[in-house]
């Protein structure tokens, strides 16, 4: 919550009452999406009530106030704002606008200043929900207007003064905000004075259009080619003049219209494009767009109609039916886009987002591809679809060198691109050699999005896959769940990390239980966990989660080997375990793990002969492992003539790991026995007593120096 409202960037825009509405929500029902789908109807709700208090308010009839209400409340225009989940912002900061309305009116009658203040911080409230309500002081300037023909500058204007004053500060820092945190600028936003003016009142008509003929309502409308050289643009504008000019001519004996005019192109002034707003990306209007700019057209219709009640009770009919239809296609996210794709082919957006649903289920990612693919032909120089389409393939097997080149190419198109250095530095992360390469992007991306916690958990990953850096990884996971605590994966592999730290166990074990609370379906989580319970004892709880792990993905080497790693522990068992072992070696020909358990789990069995190739192949996938050196060391020193190559593999041991006891004290004992090596064996035990004292190691080291006097 405090990084909600003190730390600019932690949201995507700052809105912080918005987001401590959706905190507060999210501890009531987390990601069950019916609670959300509840509240912003009941806001909505709300905001409709309030729309008949004004119009009740302003002296109309309660007829006309009522069917205002209901058309703002079952108009299709509006299942954007209400079906969308985020777009919450739209709904409460409309409850805030209206309340704060409804209470200045009361104000303007009575003068309490009890009444002002009320109204002064429910405007301030609508501003930190949605900062396009920052046009409430001129919508009431404009209304004192409408009632009385003129403004008197003690009554009216200077009680609203500091109102103008904080609602411009307010949209002039959003503004800021959609250029600097969100990424609203650039050639996509190279628009000219002129172009704007165009865009303005070609913006202004569609809006009153679907408010008039709501069909085709979609979540993503095309995307406009604004073009100054094109006669028929300067039509919208010069319509929008003329109609201006005629209410202007009109209010000499009715107000009403021009002020309904003035209130509906004044608040859409916000998204007319005279500001970059990011959404402009894709298309120069949306639906949600027009949340509250609508009430200027909906109020002066319900007016009217409330003198046919008969058809206006038709049209209420009708517009609800529209909006359960259109309700229909916020389902789910992957009906949205489909849908949206079914009314607007060339949304390349649409596809992209698709491809992206779909990314999430295995088997369609080649499906997800297509979409991807089809993003980039309809706008070839986007930087997402190339980012995607890497994701796509690094979840293939054997297009690890085509997801980088797309990771690349992304990067190419959108230098500042901080999600694509972290998937690039991710998969670098996993080919060996390649980890300082993975470091360089990964921190390219903190640099870029310095609270960016999936990027400070890569970086962790791949720090911890250089040997002798393991140490450095635990701040990284730790600080990714700082700034995310929700993120699973950063837990499991913080308890990994935990698990490798002496005393670090019982916090390991911690860790894997958060990780798989928050993500119950987590393979690896699973797996890891399994493998600590292992290394505890608790076999039974161990074979469990490892069997869970492969019901959930049956192709994983890794938990394959740790289950075989749990199954040779126990009683008669070894058998199973070394099924486990070749299973994983079938999924995964170079996995050095498994070739080293196979070997071990061989050799314990007494086929040593089979052991040995799995131990040597254990070495050559994983060259900077002490345990595979040292393993295929004890294997093969008692075999007649490899007692040099076995010394070679403890030497390289002492190499990796120069602290490791074991190490020096093998390597020691195996010097014992070649000829003329009698001095390094005994520097060897040495090295090794320093490190731990050992009765047998100085039992030893004793025996050979009475022997050399």
């Amino acid at each position: 919550m405090w990084r909600i409202w003190f730390d600019l960037g932690a949201t995507q825009q700052y809105y912080p009452l918005l987001h401590s509405a959706f905190w507060v929500e999210h501890g009531l029902w987390g990601d069950a999406v019916l609670g959300y789908h509840l509240t912003n109807i009941t806001l909505h709700a709300i905001a409709a009530l309030l729309v008949v208090a004004i119009v009740r308010k302003l002296g109309f009839s309660e007829t006309a106030a009522w069917l205002a209400g209901f058309l703002f409340a079952l108009h299709p225009v509006y299942v954007e704002a209400v079906a969308w989940i985020s777009e919450q912002k739209s709904t409460l900061s409309t409850v805030f606008y209206l309340g704060s309305a409804l209470v200045y009116l009361e104000f303007d009658r009575t003068r309490k200043r009890s009444q002002y203040a009320l109204a002064l911080v429910l405007f301030i409230c609508a501003l930190l929900s949605k900062s396009v309500t920052a046009t409430l002081p001129a919508a009431l300037l404009l209304v004192f207007w409408w009632q009385r023909g003129r403004l008197d500058a003690r009554r009216d204007v200077l009680p609203l003064a500091p109102w103008l004053a904080i609602g411009a500060a307010a949209g002039l820092f959003t503004a800021w905000v959609e250029r600097n945190y969100i990424g609203a600028q650039g050639t996509a936003y190279s628009l000219t004075l002129l172009d704007r003016l165009l865009l303005a009142g070609r913006v202004i008509w569609f809006y009153f259009y679907k408010l008039i003929l709501p069909n085709d309502l979609t979540f993503f409308y095309p995307h406009w080619t604004i073009d100054a050289s094109q006669w028929w643009q300067y039509l919208f504008l010069a319509g929008v003049l003329a109609v201006a000019g005629g209410l202007v001519w009109l209010a000499k004996t009715n107000r009403g219209p021009l002020a309904a005019f003035l209130f509906f192109v004044g608040t859409l002034f916000p998204v007319l494009g005279f500001f970059n707003v990011y959404p402009f990306v894709y298309s120069y209007v949306a639906d949600h767009f027009q949340y509250l700019a609508s009430l200027g057209i909906v109020i002066p219709v319900a007016v009217l109609a409330s003198k046919r009640l008969p058809i206006a009770a038709i049209a209420i009919a009708l517009l609800g039916t529209l909006t359960w239809r259109q309700a229909r296609m916020y389902k789910d996210v992957e009906t949205l886009y489909t849908e949206t794709l079914a009314r607007n082919p060339s949304s390349w957006i649409s596809h992209n987002n698709l491809g992206n649903v779909m990314l999430e289920q295995p088997s369609r990612i080649p499906e997800a591809i297509q979409h991807f693919q089809i993003a980039l032909k309809l706008n070839p120089d986007s930087a997402e679809p190339h980012n995607n389409i890497g994701n796509a393939y690094s979840r293939l097997p054997g297009r690890q060198a085509d997801a980088i080149a797309e990771f690349e190419i992304a990067l190419k198109y959108r230098p500042k691109f901080p999600q694509a250095e972290n998937n690039l530095g991710s998969i670098l992360a996993k080919i060996p050699g390649r980890s300082t390469e993975a470091i360089e992007h990964l921190q390219k991306a903190i640099e870029l999005k310095p609270d960016y916690a999936e990027a400070h958990n890569n970086l962790g990953s791949a720090l911890a896959n250089i040997p002798g850096r393991s140490a450095d990884a635990l701040p990284e996971y730790q600080l990714a769940l700082q700034l995310n605590p929700n993120l699973a994966e950063a837990h499991d592999n913080l308890a990994v990390a935990l698990a490798q730290t002496p005393g670090g166990a019982a916090e390991a074990l911690s860790q894997y239980e958060t990780a798989l609370r928050l993500d119950p379906y987590s393979a690896e989580a699973h797996s890891n966990y399994g493998a600590a319970l292992t290394a505890e004892g608790r076999l039974p709880e161990a074979i469990d989660h490892l069997q869970t792990s492969l019901k959930i993905k049956p192709d994983s080497a890794e938990a394959h080997t740790n289950l075989g790693i749990a199954l040779s522990k126990m009683q008669g068992r070894m058998d199973d375990a070394i099924a486990e072992y070749k299973t994983a070696l079938k999924l995964n020909p170079n996995y050095g793990k498994a070739h080293n358990n196979l070997g071990i789990a061989l050799a314990q069995s007494g086929r040593i002969n089979e052991a040995i190739p799995h131990l040597e192949a254990a070495v050559q996938n994983e060259p900077n492992s002490v345990e595979t050196r040292m393993n295929l060391g004890s294997a093969i020193e008692d075999i007649p003539g490899r007692l040099p190559e076995a010394v070679k593999q403890f030497e390289a041991a002492v190499q990796i790991e120069p602290n490791l006891f074991e190490a020096h004290y093998f390597l020691g004992l195996a010097l014992t026995r070649l000829p003329g090596r009698q001095a390094e064996a005994l520097d060897q035990l040495q090295a090794a007593i320093k490190i731990k004292p050992d009765p047998e190691a100085q039992r030893l080291l004793d025996q050979m120096r009475r022997t050399k006097r």
